[in-house]
C-alpha cells in the first residue's frame, strides 16, 4: 500500500441534529459581527495509510462514541477549563486503526490526497500522541481563532511540513480553527501547551505488527 494522507472535509453537524442547528446560529451571529454572509462550515479529519495499515485521526466530542478501542491518545477540555472533569464536556483526540469515519458519506468533493514517504506518515500518526490538550472553543491569540477539530488536523499538517495554508474547504466554506492550529504548531518550543487530561491507562497508538 502507497504511504499517503487522505483529507476530508465533512459538513458541520453532518449526521447530527443539534450540532448542525448550532453551528448554523453560531456562523449567522460571527457572520453579522464581521459583517459578511453567512458560509458553509467544515470539520476536516485524515485518514492516514502506511504500512499496509490505515487510521482514522479526528478530534471529536467524547460522548455518544462506540465502545471500541478507537485509539484515543489526548482528551481535552470543551468550553471551559474545569468542566473538563465532566465526560459530557471533553474532547477526544484519536488515530483509531481501521477505524470508522462516520461522516464520510457527507463529504463534499473527493479527499485532498497527500503523498509522501512512510517515515513522514508514521511521524505524522505518532504526533497524535503529542497535541497539546487546548480548550475546545477558546482563542489562540496569536491567531485570533479558536483551537478544535479542525485546529488538530492544520496543526498536524504544519508540524510534518504539509503546508495547510494551501488546503482550503470546498464550496466556499469556512474552517473555524484552521488557522488556529497553524499557529500554535509555529510557537516557539519554549512555549509549555496543557497536557491532556485523561489519558486512558496503559493505551498507546496501533502500531503495525
Amino acid at each position: 500500500m502507497e504511504s499517503r494522507v487522505d483529507l476530508w472535509w465533512l459538513p458541520v453537524g453532518a449526521g447530527g441534529h443539534v450540532v448542525v442547528h448550532t453551528s448554523r446560529w453560531w456562523e449567522l451571529l460571527a457572520a453579522r459581527r464581521e459583517h459578511r454572509r453567512p458560509e458553509p462550515l467544515f470539520h476536516a479529519a485524515l485518514e492516514v495509510f502506511v504500512d499496509s495499515r490505515r487510521y482514522v485521526i479526528e478530534m471529536t466530542p467524547a460522548w455518544g462514541q462506540p465502545r471500541a478501542d478507537r485509539g484515543v491518545a489526548v482528551t481535552g477540555p470543551v468550553g471551559l477549563r474545569p468542566l473538563g472533569r465532566l465526560r459530557a464536556f471533553r474532547y477526544e483526540v484519536r488515530a483509531w486503526q481501521d477505524g470508522i469515519l462516520s461522516d464520510r458519506a457527507s463529504a463534499v468533493d473527493s479527499p485532498v490526497t497527500i503523498r509522501l514517504d512512510a517515515a513522514r506518515a508514521r511521524a505524522l500518526r505518532d504526533d497524535v500522541s503529542r497535541v497539546p490538550a487546548l480548550t475546545w472553543g477558546r482563542r489562540v491569540p496569536e491567531a485570533d481563532d479558536m483551537w478544535n477539530s479542525n485546529a488538530l488536523i492544520s496543526w498536524l499538517l504544519t508540524r510534518r511540513g504539509l503546508v495547510p495554508e494551501r488546503l482550503h474547504p470546498p464550496a466556499g466554506g469556512r474552517a473555524p480553527g484552521w488557522v488556529a492550529g497553524i499557529a500554535v504548531a509555529m510557537r516557539p518550543p519554549t512555549v509549555l501547551e496543557p497536557a491532556g487530561l485523561s489519558l486512558p491507562r496503559g493505551r498507546r497508538l496501533p502500531t503495525p505488527r
